[in-house]
Formats: C-alpha cells, structure tokens, sequence
C-alpha cells in the first residue's frame, strides 16, 4: 500500500476525532465546542507520540534481550535486514493466546510483540512467517494508522461505555443511554474505514516474499485460527485493537456482538488460498491472478 494513502488516512483520523469532540462539546455551547477542541488538540497530540504503546500495555508485554529470545532476534533481524528495514524493538507479552502484532509510529520507532502463547505452537518456519507478516505491516506503513485508529475506537467506546455510569438501570440518563447505542458503532465504523481486510491480505503477500516461505505462513495461519478460537480471549484486549493482531484475538467469542462490529480480519481460509498461489507462484507455477 502507498505510505502516502496511511499518512492521508492518519491526517483524516485526527481531523475525525477532532470533529467528534466538537460537536459533543457543542451540546454544552460554545464554551463546550471550545473545551471539546482542546482535549482533542492534546489528545491527537498523545496518540500521535503514545498510540504505539497501547497494544504493548494493555497486553502486557514487556522488552525482552537477545540473551533471553537469541532465536527470535536472529529472526527478526534477518528478516529486517532483508527488507532493509531498522531493527524494532521486540517485545513478548505473557497472553497465553497465542498471537503477534506490531505497533508504532513509523520504522524507526516499531515495536514487533509475539505472545508467548504464540512461541510455544509454532515451528521456526512458521514464526518467521509470522514475523515476517509483521514486518511488512511495519514496510508498508501500516502501524501508525492502525494505533491511531485503535486508539481513536478505545476513546469513543470509553464515551458509549461511560453513559452507563450515570444511574443504574431504573435511573438512567435516556440521552446518554441512547449516546452509547449511537457511538459504540461510529467507534467500530472508524476502524473499519481505516484499517481494511486489504492490508492483511497485503502483509500477508509481502512477508510471503520477504521469507520467500508463504506456505509456512499458511501453516502458521491454520495453527493460529484454531487456537485463537480454542484459548479465552484476553480480558486486557479492547475490540478496538483487535486489528492491530495478526489473528483476530477475540475470534473466540461466541454470540458476536462487539467483537463482530470490530471485525477487520478476512477470513483464514481465504488468507491460505492467496498464499497458495503464492507458493505455486514462486515454484515457477501459473502466476497469481491468471
């Protein structure tokens, strides 16, 4: 994907969430519109420098040394190196769900995390598939525009989430009540908008020719979809960064709700049948598409 297509979208992002504040604000007057505008102000502001950490914390994954992972930074550097990117910083959170994803806001300040769930399921073949889908993410400039946009969908679920603070539920605020019905879905529309199912498929292709191994990525995938299905889903993990994952972490959920308007990954089977045809591809077979 073009970076300057993320850069547009992460400028639009803001200019988004500014507005939505705004208007809330408005409600109160010309005093509120004001205040609204300056929390948004501060609050691009801090996703800007901070929205990389987000996945991190609320993960809890930690910094990690190549005294303790030799392997995973042997990976991890090839791969960068390969696609001559900046070695990021690597992290591994304790989820037992096993799963990766890479934050941050450009190259030079990407964070790439693997669950421990994750390292204990998959063979060096497919973690470096895996590792190196991430990468692309961090090539193609997907990771600023995806932690702004969790970000953004964390805050304004937090606004649908705190009109249920008001009262209980023989006293509540009708107007409040009706403003998390409302907001929780421009929540999941705002991420749906910026982060399409195109740019799994995209990483997926790219980390396919940047191991030159798609079909350990598919291997990966296929362990992945039915563990992440089999495990809970971590309590820390916001719907709103669902998307910032390789898998779905809440996949495992049953009844939909929340999780399904969230919903930004294209399904497993089909990620597989591209990376098939990547594999004949590179074999020498009929190229993709024909």
């Amino acid at each position: 994907m073009d970076p300057g297509i993320n850069r547009l979208k992460t400028w639009v992002l803001i200019a988004a969430l500014g507005g939505l504040f705004v208007v809330i604000g408005s409600f109160w007057g010309a005093q509120g519109a004001v205040l609204g505008l300056g929390i948004a102000l501060v609050f691009n502001v801090a996703m800007y420098w901070w929205s990389g950490s987000i996945a991190v914390r609320t993960t809890h994954s930690r910094p990690v040394t190549e005294q303790e992972y030799p392997e995973l930074y042997r990976i991890v550097r090839e791969l960068a190196a390969a696609d001559h990117l900046p070695m990021p910083q690597i992290y591994v959170s304790d989820m037992t769900q096993p799963n990766a994803f890479a934050t941050g806001r450009n190259p030079e300040n990407a964070k790439v995390a693997v669950t421990k769930g994750i390292l204990q399921i998959l063979d060096e073949h497919e973690l470096r598939g895996v590792l190196a889908h991430e990468l692309s993410h961090v090539a193609n400039r997907d990771i600023l525009v995806s932690s702004i946009a969790a970000a953004i969908g964390m805050a304004i679920t937090f606004l649908a989430r705190f009109a249920f603070w008001f009262g209980d539920d023989d006293n509540a605020n009708p107007f409040l009540l009706l403003a998390a019905w409302i907001f929780a879905p421009i929540a999941a529309a705002i991420i749906q908008m910026a982060v399409s199912r195109s740019r799994e498929y995209q990483a997926d292709e790219s980390g396919s020719y940047l191991s030159r191994d798609p079909e350990a990525l598919a291997s990966a995938l296929r362990k992945l979809d039915g563990a992440v299905r089999a495990v809970p889903p971590p309590a820390s993990v916001s719907p709103a960064e669902a998307h910032l994952f390789i898998m779905n972490p809440l996949a495992g959920l049953r009844g939909g709700g929340m999780a399904n308007l969230f919903s930004t990954h294209p399904p497993t089977a089909k990620r597989i049948e591209r990376l098939d045809a990547i594999a004949l591809q590179l074999r020498g077979g009929s190229p993709i598409g024909s």
